[in-house]
């Protein structure tokens, strides 16, 4: 099992930018694929960002393509999720989240999840 703790929320102008953090706990973090998925109230959980177990494949919402970037550190275990050009309408709560499958855009292939960090980005 992993146990996900994400960090680097808050609030920031449109325009601006935020690196969230996801601390795993266990020994077998590089054996996941790593994924970020945001909730914004009254919506549907959506898929952000993913990367394979070794880093090497890495895919990306249309939405946040060109302005978001996931990478991981086996070594530390942790993935980041760098936000530049922030939008309003990246307003919501972004999950970390792991599966045993090598990557996965949709939530429910993923098995652990974190309890999430808020990002609110004013106009």
């Amino acid at each position: 099992q992993v146990q996900l703790v994400e960090s680097g929320g808050g609030l920031v102008q449109a325009g601006g930018s935020l690196r969230l953090s996801c601390a795993a706990s266990g020994r077998t973090f590089s054996s996941y694929g790593m994924g970020w998925f945001r909730q914004a109230p009254g919506k549907e959980r959506e898929f952000v960002a993913g990367t394979s177990w070794s880093g090497g494949y890495t895919s990306y919402a249309d939405s946040v393509k060109g302005r978001f970037t996931i990478s991981r550190d086996n070594a530390e275990n942790t993935v980041y999720l760098q936000m530049n050009s922030l939008k309003p309408e990246d307003t919501a709560v972004y999950y970390c989240a792991a599966t045993v499958d090598t990557h996965s855009n949709t939530w429910y292939e993923y098995q652990y999840w974190g309890l999430g960090t808020q990002v609110t980005v004013s106009s």
